[in-house]
């Protein structure tokens, strides 16, 4: 099995780390010569999705199916042209990307069906959350706490009518893919996250601390949304706890990165390998669980300048490969830049255990011996 994963960076590189514990061949293709996915990948080729059409033709001949990891619309219609040319499977859904990548389209369809989602400013209250409506995750997000502020938002922000601004919630944060095809759905494990101070998820655990009945709830809600959109292939709904009432975020219709992995170490589901079910196959894949879920914590760390920080996601998205180390200090794996005598270096740290006690155990062993070793007085 030979797949192309398009796109390099941080969802690239959950595409081909999943890739490889599948035991698949990897060609990954980057307009940038040097990307964190690069260290998971047979073969690499530094080539831009709209300038070199033909080139790309050429690799994607050969492979089963094509993975988009990218965010760029044009050259998303691109590879939807690429893969007709050389008759290979896109795993892409362009209407429901469409609606999820925009997150006042997203919300219209959530207020639209009576799906719950937090309060739109002027009706909601001070402290709010804007958040740009074409950026994903946590990119341009901020927090306003007073009205001087938020005044201040409004003047310097000439296009007002593409930001979403909510209310502020402080609840618990989940996450819960489902995958779809032609009207059915599966979903997989709800992950708990934990953001940092820019709001980007800087940990994940699984099982997720959400009591069961809201799990359902979560993962019917999920199932409603999917069929609004009438999704095709994977996406990944994520919600805040808002005293017992669950409120949809965001969703994104795309393979996300952190969660997909932490789930595959906590359950042995490879939501990878149901994408080729989907796209290859053509039909839905048979839902799949684990009645003793292993424990995980997946989270990222910035070692330098004896300090050692836990941050989010963004630390990760540096300008080099990235490798696999396993048994990193006590961590089960880590996907890092470190090397021998590197002083300054990040790594995404995965822990996992048979209960809570004995992941916590694992993690914190670890935390303890990077701080001796790299003589650490600062941890955050």
């Amino acid at each position: 099995m030979k797949i192309v994963v398009v796109g390099g960076k941080l969802q690239g590189l959950e595409a081909a780390y999943l890739a490889n514990q599948a035991g698949w061949e990897v060609a990954l293709v980057d307009k940038d010569c040097f990307v964190p996915a690069q260290g998971f990948c047979h073969e690499f080729h530094c080539l831009d999705v709209i300038r070199d059409v033909d080139k790309l033709k050429h690799i994607v001949h050969s492979a089963d199916f094509i993975i988009p990891a990218l965010e760029n619309w044009s050259a998303l219609h691109s590879l939807q042209g690429i893969s007709l040319a050389a008759d290979v499977p896109l795993a892409f859904d362009c209407q429901a990307y469409e609606i999820s990548s925009s997150k006042i389209s997203s919300d219209k369809l959530f207020r639209e069906n009576n799906i719950p989602a937090p309060a739109y400013w002027p009706e909601a209250k001070l402290p709010l959350i804007v958040k740009p409506s074409g950026k994903s995750g946590s990119e341009g997000v901020k927090k306003i706490s007073s009205s001087m502020e938020l005044a201040a938002f409004c003047q310097a922000t000439d296009l007002i009518e593409n930001w979403v601004v909510q209310e502020h919630l402080s609840g618990p944060s989940y996450s819960l893919e489902v995958m779809g095809f032609k009207g059915s759905v599966i979903s997989y494990q709800v992950t708990t996250l934990e953001m940092d101070a820019l709001f980007d998820c800087k940990r994940v655990l699984a099982p997720a601390d959400l009591l069961p009945d809201l799990q359902e709830e979560l993962k019917i809600m999920a199932s409603k949304v999917a069929g609004l959109v009438n999704l095709t292939g994977v996406m990944d709904i994520e919600v805040i706890n808002d005293n017992g009432i669950l409120k949809v975020l965001e969703i994104d219709a795309r393979l996300p990165s952190q969660t997909p992995i932490t789930v595959w170490h906590s359950t042995g589901v490879n939501m990878l390998e149901d994408l080729h079910t989907v796209f290859v196959k053509g039909q839905l894949p048979v839902a799949r669980s684990s009645s003793v879920p292993k424990q995980v914590i997946f989270e990222h760390i910035r070692v330098g300048a004896e300090k050692l920080e836990v941050l989010g996601e963004h630390i990760m998205a540096v300008t080099e490969p990235l490798q696999l180390i396993s048994d990193f200090w006590g961590a089960d794996q880590a996907i890092t830049n470190y090397h021998y005598g590197r002083s300054q270096w990040v790594a995404t740290l995965i822990f996992k255990g048979e209960n809570w006690a004995e992941v916590s155990g694992k993690r914190l062993e670890t935390m303890n011996c990077l701080c001796r070793y790299f003589q650490i007085s600062e941890y955050r």
